[in-house]
Order: structure tokens, then C-alpha cells, then sequence
């Protein structure tokens, strides 16, 4: 099991090496990969960025106490997520071949032709927060894996993901990201795949399997055990929720940079399509081994429900297949915490400084800073992978998502306005979860109808919004505005030059 689980790593290490020899100086290669990388490429690195240690750990665990019910999530997730990324992600990748910003912030922040400067800071300040926490789960989750497998001490598996990450990230920037990432999505849904079919295959095929789970009492029932209301309309408000939250994707800096580093913004339909195929695949597969988990490890057992897929492995299969189940979990947290270790990376040096960071070394050196501030995090974490995670999302789309939305959309806002938005959104996501109720309902949800509404009075007759509204011309129309004016300052003579040529 471990030579095979090194093997991988080794893989892995060997392909983010690798993509140095593509790499060149500058802050757009280190952060944006150039904005040259292939559709298949943003598709699979977008979806193991996504779907991280969360999905290997902490779905599979809240699969287990909640049973077929849990599948909402998925639905809602996905669904979500498509719908955010028909009239976003387009228009994303557009705006960053407009713009020099490195950062996702960076790039909102100067969408409009009035730059959001103030707006940039508070928003690269709390999604430094939140990522940190986010990639901290990561280790986490990795390290939780290999206690229950290899028997490693608990911080082993955090610092040799650090370890890993830090290596390649150093050496080749988010181009060694998006390659790893692929490379790990192949890994993941392999390792997903080759669980699902053991642990059917050993509990005597698919009809055996659902007899078994129906015998369960209420695991086979639909409607979640917790909602907001009871009856049809507090299952709409569920699965509203987990809409709201694969809505929340477009809130992720370290997914949405994803889409802004594709080669062609007319490219976006192929990088969607791998991206939504490998989801849909995989998410269904993840809560098919989740479901399954309950009937290798009854509820009467005495275990941390996030640790159900590494301890089927460890019970269900050969060394070789477990160390490709270890690999598959590692790979799944690699993908995201370098994903968010460089996010941290960017809103440091683009973000908070006055003036952002150009100089390779320093780059490298922040990247370096961040990866150790995520391992201390995940060392001193008393929470589980699953409500680092969630609350990690929800604050990242609470801050960044309504915003995004705003601008997509084509509407324009000052920079008050701007802050009071993602200000509301994460107040009354971190609210909703204070009161306890982020268990009937995803707290990304209130925060991002809190931020709208927000703007909706700001843009009803706030001053602020009417200045920027007048104030607001576009690009196109300065330029041809510009054009106008050194038409008629030109002599007759040099108009007729002009107009023959």
C-alpha cells in the first residue's frame, strides 16, 4: 500500500516539476499560466479544484448519517453551478483579457472603468481569511487518510501535503496547479470508481445492496431528517439552499481563476462540458459510497463518520487498490489546497499591498509564507473537514459572488456600495450559521440575498449609486469619445489625409 501510494506522489511531484519548463517571469505567468491553457486542461483542473477533500472525506461522512437524502446536495450543487456558469464564466474570461490583474479580487475590482480600490483590500483581506481556512481543511483531510490507513501520526499527513504542494507550486506557479489537477482528476475518479464497485460487488450486487439499505430504518427516505419547515415547501427551501451554494462556485477565487487562464474566451462550452461530465460522474459516485458506507460500518460503531471511505478501503481491498484509494483522497486535497495557497498568494501580493509584488522570488517567497500559515491551521483545527469547508464556501461567496454577479450582469457600483454588499453577504451568512440554523438551511443562501438586496436599495436611489451611474461610461464609449475629439481638432487638410488612407 505505501509503494504504491508514494508512486503516485511521485507522479504527481513529477508532472507539477515539470510544467516549469513552460513556465516564464512575470506575475501573469506565475498567477494566470499566461492566460494560455487548453479547455480540456481548465475543465479537469476547475473540477479537482472543486471537488476537494470534501468530497473524498467530508461527503462521504455526512452521506453516512444522512442517507439518501444527502443526494439534494448533489443535485443542488450541480445544478447550481451550471446555471452560474451561462452567463459568468464567459464574461470572466473576457474581462481578464482586458485586464492586467492577477487576482480574482484584482480583476472584479477593476472591471468597471472607475477602479474599486478600497473594495480590493477588504476583499483580499477576508478571502485571505477564508482560503487559509479552506486549505487548512484540506491538510486535514489528507492527514485524516492516512492515520486511518498507514497508521501515520496525525500531522504527518498535513505537512507532507504542505511538503508536496509547496514544491511544485514554487517551482511552476498555477501552470503546476492546473497540470497536477489533471493528472489528480484521473486519480480521483479512478480511485472513487474501483471503491464503489468493490464494496457492491462484496455485499452481493446492486439488488443486494438496496435491500440492505432499506432495511435501515428511515435511510432510504428522501426528505432530509432536519428542515426549515415541514413538508414539500421545507424540502424547496433545502434544495434551494445547496442551489445557492453551487451558485456560491462563482464566489471561489481559487475555482473561478480557473476560467480566467483559458487560451480563447469562445473556448468556455468545451472546458464546461469536461468540466460537468467529470462532476456529475464523480459526485454521484462519491455519494453511492457514501450510502454504502453505513451497511460496512453500522451506526453502532464507535468511529468519526469522516473516516468511513479510507476504513472501507483498508477492509475492502488490497494493499495496492487501498494505496490507489489513499492516493485518490491525497490527490483530492492537493488539488485544492494549491489552488488556494496560490489565491492566498495573489490577494497578499496584489491585493493588500499599495503596490503589488513583480519580482519572481518574492512571489514565491508569499507562496511559501501561506503554505506554512495553512499547515499551522489545519494542525490546531478542532473542527470537522466538512464544516471548515462549508464555512469557507460561504464566506467566499458571501464576499466575492454577489459582486461578480452584479458586475456580469452589467451593473455598475462605487466603492461604498460595493463593500456594504459583500460586507451584507457575509454578515448574514455568518449569522444564519451563529444561530444554528445552517443545518436546515446553507447559510450562503441569506448572504447572498442579504448582498442583493443591498445593492437593489442602493441602486433605488442611493446617491452614491446615482454618481456612478452618471459617471459610469463604458470603455468602448470613452474611446469613441476620444476619437470624436481628435477628429474635429484636426485641420481639413489632415482629415481628407485620413480619410484617403
Amino acid at each position: 500500500m505505501v509503494a504504491s501510494f508514494l508512486a503516485f506522489l511521485a507522479l504527481f511531484a513529477g508532472v507539477g516539476l515539470a510544467s516549469s519548463l513552460r513556465a516564464r517571469s512575470g506575475k501573469l505567468d506565475y498567477y494566470l499560466a499566461s492566460r494560455s491553457v487548453s479547455p480540456w486542461l481548465v475543465g479537469l483542473s476547475a473540477v479537482a479544484t472543486n471537488n476537494s477533500g470534501y468530497m473524498f472525506i467530508g461527503v462521504i461522512g455526512y452521506t453516512w448519517a444522512a442517507g439518501l437524502a444527502a443526494a439534494w446536495l448533489m443535485v443542488g450543487w450541480i445544478l447550481g453551478d451550471l446555471m452560474a456558469s451561462f452567463f459568468v464564466h464567459r464574461r470572466l474570461r473576457e474581462a481578464a483579457g482586458r485586464s492586467q490583474q492577477a487576482s480574482f479580487a484584482g480583476l472584479l475590482a477593476h472591471w468597471q472603468d472607475s477602479p474599486l480600490v478600497r473594495w480590493q483590500r477588504f476583499a483580499g483581506a477576508v478571502g485571505l481569511i477564508f482560503m487559509l481556512a479552506y486549505a487548512g481543511a484540506q491538510l486535514l483531510a489528507g492527514s485524516k487518510a492516512l492515520t486511518v490507513l498507514l497508521g501515520w501520526p496525525p500531522w504527518a499527513g498535513a505537512v507532507g501535503g504542505a511538503v508536496l504542494v509547496a514544491l511544485y507550486c514554487l517551482a511552476g506557479g498555477i501552470r503546476a496547479s492546473i497540470w497536477t489537477d489533471a493528472a489528480q482528476s484521473l486519480v480521483m475518479l479512478a480511485a472513487m470508481g474501483v471503491l464503489l464497485a468493490a464494496a457492491t460487488a462484496a455485499l452481493g450486487g446492486p439488488a443486494a445492496v438496496v435491500e440492505r439499505l432499506a432495511a435501515v430504518e428511515g435511510y432510504l427516505d428522501p426528505w432530509p431528517e432536519q428542515l426549515l419547515m415541514p413538508g414539500l415547501l421545507g424540502l424547496l427551501l433545502f434544495v434551494a439552499g445547496w442551489l445557492a451554494a453551487g451558485l456560491s462556485v462563482i464566489g471561489q477565487p481559487h475555482i473561478m481563476v480557473r476560467f480566467m487562464t483559458l487560451d480563447e474566451p469562445g473556448h468556455i462550452g468545451r472546458a464546461r462540458l469536461w468540466y460537468y461530465l467529470w462532476f456529475a460522474a464523480f459526485y454521484a459516485m462519491a455519494t453511492g459510497v457514501g450510502l454504502l458506507s453505513r451497511l460496512y460500518l453500522p451506526e453502532a460503531a464507535q468511529f468519526d463518520a469522516e473516516l468511513a471511505l479510507p476504513l472501507m478501503a483498508r477492509d475492502l481491498l488490497p494493499p495496492l487498490l487501498a494505496g490507489l484509494i489513499l492516493a485518490g483522497i491525497f490527490a483530492a486535497t492537493l488539488s485544492t489546497a494549491d489552488s488556494l495557497l496560490l489565491g492566498c498568494s495573489a490577494a497578499i501580493t496584489h491585493d493588500l499591498l499599495p503596490r503589488g509584488i513583480e519580482r519572481p522570488v518574492l512571489l514565491r517567497a508569499v507562496t511559501l509564507a501561506v503554505t506554512l500559515g495553512a499547515l499551522a491551521w489545519a494542525l490546531a483545527s478542532r473542527q470537522t473537514v466538512f464544516a471548515l469547508v462549508i464555512l469557507a464556501w460561504s464566506g467566499l461567496a458571501c464576499t466575492f459572488g454577489p459582486v461578480l454577479l452584479i458586475l456580469a450582469l452589467g451593473g455598475r457600483m462605487g466603492e461604498g456600495t460595493a463593500i456594504a454588499v459583500s460586507a451584507a453577504g457575509l454578515a448574514a451568512a455568518v449569522g444564519w450559521r451563529a444561530a444554528g440554523l445552517a443545518e436546515v438551511l446553507y447559510e450562503g443562501l441569506p448572504g447572498m440575498l442579504a448582498a442583493l438586496a443591498v445593492y437593489a436599495l442602493a441602486r433605488a436611489g442611493g446617491p452614491e449609486w446615482k454618481r456612478s451611474r452618471e459617471s459610469g461610461v463604458s470603455t468602448s464609449d470613452r474611446s469613441r469619445s476620444a476619437k470624436t475629439a481628435r477628429r474635429a481638432a484636426r485641420s481639413p487638410s489632415e482629415t481628407a489625409s485620413a480619410n484617403s488612407r
